[in-house]
């Protein structure tokens, strides 16, 4: 900044009073300066880089919890990152929809606690599936009845067992659920003013129920794994975990075609004449004996071996034996 002599300032004085400078100008020549504004009770402890590699991380969580809840609810269901956002504890406090089911948990060995939120639209049709169901959400929002609050404690832990398996290129954690609430105000696990990085998680049952899931993480449980973000550029899943999902996903989808089966229980030849005559009560004989195996076709094939039987109160077929046929298909 330049200062001005008193000589200098007496010349600017009587240039001002004859009008030969005028004030207008003097603001022109000022300099623009541009602020930012910064509130200092909800200050940033997530850098852009720090909130970018936390999206790609979860990335790679929700990849494994799609495959994951795929296979173990047996229905197509997607998982995707929409969002991660830092904010403070209140903010995500007062943004829960009611009712809603919020587990607390802990990251062992990082300290402190952290929390997953279900939708209700995520969370009623996986219980719906759970108990045998297409995935349905009821009519209108109600609350969660007592067995329900135990289903999703349970899927809470496959999700979190989910988000270690994840995690296990930054740091191994073992999460320890330590309660579900359904009112998050009852519950206080940080002070209000704590910032938390916030990863919201889109889900979709089949073509159908849309919902979501919030996991919170505040910064003093992340201040050991904060700095080791930042040499994590890219994330690649556990290929033979996820190969392992895949597999069980693709089981999954193919067992929806219906195969028909056919056992063969023996072939004769008679004549049109005999045909003709045939009569309820006649025996016909067959070129095969009591105790020689069955042939058991799958479509048209021949793929199998099979005995003959009972279980219960149904005829039955054991299979004893794959064809050479069936194994040059297979």
């Amino acid at each position: 900044m330049d200062v001005l002599s008193q000589n200098e300032i007496d010349a600017l004085l009587d240039a001002l009073s004859t009008g030969e400078v005028k004030i207008e100008e003097l603001k022109g020549t000022a300099q623009q300066v541009n602020y930012k504004n910064y509130d200092f009770r909800r200050p940033n402890k997530f850098s852009k880089e720090q909130l970018r590699t936390l999206q790609a991380l979860h990335g790679v969580f929700a990849r494994i919890l799609s495959n994951f809840l795929t296979g173990y609810l047996r229905n197509n269901i997607q998982v995707e990152v929409a969002s991660v956002d830092q904010m403070t504890y209140e903010d995500f406090i007062g943004s829960i929809p009611s009712p809603a089911v919020l587990t607390v948990f802990s990251l062992e060995p990082l300290k402190g606690t952290a929390m997953v939120q279900f939708d209700p639209m995520f969370l009623f049709p996986m219980i719906d599936l759970f108990f045998g169901g297409k995935g349905e959400a009821p009519g209108s929002v109600r609350e969660f009845t007592d067995i329900e609050l135990a289903v999703a404690r349970n899927l809470a832990e496959k999700v979190l067992e989910n988000l270690a398996l994840a995690w296990k290129d930054i740091i191994q954690v073992k999460p320890v659920i330590t309660s579900v609430e359904t009112n998050p105000h009852l519950h206080q696990i940080l002070s209000f003013n704590e910032i938390v990085a916030l990863i919201t998680l889109t889900t979709q049952v089949g073509d159908a129920t849309k919902g979501f899931i919030n996991l919170c993480l505040p910064f003093p449980l992340l201040v050991p794994v904060v700095s080791q973000l930042a040499y994590h550029k890219s994330f690649k899943p556990d290929t033979t975990d996820i190969s392992i999902q895949e597999t069980k996903r693709l089981q999954y989808w193919l067992g929806f075609p219906m195969i028909e089966l056919t056992v063969l229980t023996g072939q004769t030849q008679i004549t049109v004449h005999d045909f003709l005559q045939l009569q309820e009560g006649d025996v016909l004989l067959l070129n095969s004996k009591v105790d020689q195996d069955m042939d058991l076709y799958v479509g048209e094939s021949l793929k199998f071996k099979a005995q003959p039987g009972t279980l219960g109160n149904q005829l039955a077929v054991q299979i004893t034996a794959l064809t050479s046929g069936g194994e040059q298909d297979d």
